[in-house]
């Protein structure tokens, strides 16, 4: 397998890495294609691989940057694209639509358990966690019954929004009797999850090698008896062993992007979620305590970069649930 990026991804990355420095902002980065090279030609962009998920989220992850992408993009216009969608599928890939996924439920958990229920065209339910929601043009939401599409704004739809750890928002959504039109079965998750799956794993580890490289230029810098801690050895075995883990999440990470379409795709998805989400722990708690005391203080750099590591394992299943969905998937 090619652990590279073509000249046209690289020139992509490195001028999203430009436009992020200048500060985040979500219409830049639509103005610069960067939805469309998410998206396959078929569904109306020019990109849509594993290895171009690869290089836009990882890109993200290094800079920290809390945008759209993922929820509007990934997953709400790839669902569209494969539900025949591709008017919306493309507003959204450019930015004029935001579209919001509405999957969980309160007292779910990773289960796909779900209570919403249509009756005629109308919704009745609570979806719980829903990034993006707020500002969404349109909702997709998975009922009883399929995934159906509600617009912002109908009757009988209310949120409640709150901050996330990782720096975005999501909402608690309730829908009462709220006109919907059903847009397909809820086999058209299956790729584009994977591909949502893909880009949490590429964005966390765009972030374990930022956090990773902020604690190396720490422990050169940072002195105890008259020399800088990182060249004591035991300080050095620790960061030989976050370089060894952090590798073995890129790796991991390149191999779902080479096998994003292979038959095997579940296996591979649930075997790199699970070893990215426990590689995102170990690397946010050792690089804190590597820190020491200024690991902790909220106004340090590393400290979002934790909390995004943590928001990284939970999102769409943690570690240990993909591990039993790598576990059911092998032996089947």
């Amino acid at each position: 397998m090619d652990f590279g990026f073509t000249e046209e991804q690289t020139m992509l990355g490195e001028s999203l890495a430009r436009t992020l420095e200048r500060g985040p902002d979500s219409a830049a980065l639509f103005d610069l294609g960067t939805g469309a090279a998410l998206m396959t030609e078929e569904a109306g962009g020019f990109g849509g691989t594993g290895a171009d998920i690869l290089m836009v989220f990882r890109t993200l992850g290094r800079a920290g940057a809390v945008m759209p992408l993922l929820d509007s993009v990934v997953l709400g216009a790839g669902i569209l694209a494969a539900a025949g969608e591709a008017d919306l599928a493309e507003a959204a890939a450019s930015g004029e639509a935001r579209v919001a996924v509405a999957l969980d439920e309160p007292g779910q958990r990773y289960d796909g358990t779900v209570a919403t229920r249509a009756e005629g065209d109308r919704l009745t339910g609570e979806k719980s966690v829903v990034p993006g929601a707020e500002d969404a043009t349109h909702l997709i939401v998975r009922a009883t019954d399929g995934l159906w599409l509600v617009e912002a704004g109908a009757e009988g739809l209310a949120m409640r929004g709150y901050a996330l750890m990782d720096g975005g928002r999501a909402a608690e959504v309730t829908l009462k009797d709220t006109a919907a039109r059903r847009i397909g079965d809820v086999s058209l998750l299956e790729q584009p999850l994977a591909a949502a799956i893909l880009a949490v794993c590429a964005d966390a580890l765009g972030v374990m090698e930022k956090a990773v490289e902020l604690t190396t230029d720490y422990l050169k810098t940072r002195k105890q008896f008259g020399r800088p801690i990182g060249s004591f050895q035991a300080v050095q075995h620790r960061m030989a062993d976050l370089l060894t883990e952090v590798e073995q999440a890129r790796s991991a990470v390149w191999n779902l992007a080479g096998n994003l379409d292979a038959p095997d795709r579940d296996r591979n998805v649930a075997a790199t979620k699970s070893l990215v989400g426990r590689v995102a722990l170990y690397v946010a708690e050792e690089t804190i305590q590597l820190h020491g005391g200024i690991g902790m203080t909220e106004e340090y750099e590393l400290a979002p970069l934790a909390r995004r590591l943590l928001a990284a394992d939970a999102r769409f299943g943690d570690s240990d649930h993909h591990l039993e969905r790598f576990i059911a998937v092998s032996a089947a």
